[in-house]
């Protein structure tokens, strides 16, 4: 674990950083307050601090006010040492939010046992931080395929839209379905079908933009966000993703068997309704339903909502 300790007394600094290099810590040194702040702005900064109160150029309660201030999920266990031993300056330090305060001179072995603790909590909140990741992506991903979930994928549309429509920019959005995917289920299996919807969305992504966005509608049903997108170049992509996966032979299928797709897709001109982009491109996936599957459909045009009442879908 590195420890920053900053300290403009060098016999002090020196001193110190022999003891804890004897501890087996990583010792990265700072003269001055400015100093000790540009290391810790740095890449991979320190995150067990010791800091003297009184430095040039920025003091050690300031420098722990600028760590708090920042607000990152990587925590910092801040150390002051300082001469200042009267109650006010105990608080000042608090109030700063400095984890522990240590007064000169102090006990070499309890400045060990403060940083074992402090080592402890990075740890605790490192693996807090790691569980809330976790949970973060779980909460908005496909716990199958690892992709966009339904809401998330609903959230990127309204917020794509929002942007196109502000920059005044085009957007594409397609709805995709696996063909006959229910006969899959009912020959070989969920496990099987499981692993059809896994293999097909690999094979989508390798069709699309790194900044297209892919999620999970629903079943075996898709929804692609395309930035940017116009109508030809939307047709273009979905052709792409719709030959990647016809073209595909399936490891996951007995005897390596083709998977077809089905996609409709809609583009919009800064219209900036993300429902009827959608309905669009739903209606256009009903056409390539009926017109034989395995195929790409444009929207004709932005549907009236009421059309879309009571519509029955091809499966």
């Amino acid at each position: 674990m590195k420890v920053l300790l900053a300290d403009d007394d060098a016999f002090f600094r020196l001193s110190l950083r022999k003891a804890l290099c004897r501890w087996g810590y990583e010792v990265v040194l700072a003269s001055d307050g400015t100093e000790a702040w540009d290391i810790l702005q740095g890449i991979d900064p320190p995150r067990l601090v010791i800091l003297d109160w009184m430095m040039p150029g920025m003091n050690g309660v300031d420098i722990c006010r600028r760590i708090r201030a920042q607000m990152t999920d990587t925590y910092s266990y801040v150390i002051l040492i300082t001469s200042k031993n009267e109650k006010d300056d105990v608080i000042t330090a608090l109030d700063a939010e400095a984890d522990d305060y240590v007064g000169k001179p102090f006990d070499i072995h309890e400045l060990r046992a403060r940083l074992q603790s402090g080592l402890r909590i990075i740890n605790l909140q490192s693996s807090l931080a790691l569980k809330q990741r976790e949970l973060c992506h779980q909460a908005t991903h496909d716990s199958l395929t690892g992709i966009w979930n339904r809401q998330a994928i609903l959230d990127i549309l309204e917020r794509e839209t929002a942007a196109a429509r502000a920059a005044r920019k085009p957007l594409s959005a397609a709805i995709v379905d696996i063909d006959d995917f229910k006969r899959v289920n009912d020959t070989f299996g969920h496990v099987i079908g499981d692993g059809v919807l896994r293999e097909t969305v690999l094979t989508m992504q390798s069709a699309l933009r790194h900044f297209d966005h892919i999620g999970r509608y629903g079943g075996e049903e898709f929804v692609i966000v395309m930035p940017g997108v116009r109508k030809g170049q939307g047709l273009k992509i979905a052709e792409r993703v719709r030959q990647r996966v016809a073209g595909h032979a399936f490891d996951s299928l007995p005897g390596r068997e083709k998977v077809t797709l089905s996609i409709g897709i809609a583009s919009d001109r800064g219209a900036g309704d993300p429902g009827l982009l959608l309905r669009s491109a739903d209606e256009a996936l009903y056409r390539a339903k009926t017109r034989g599957r395995n195929r790409v459909e444009p929207a004709a045009a932005p549907l009236p909502r009421e059309r879309r009442e009571g519509r029955r879908r091809l499966v």
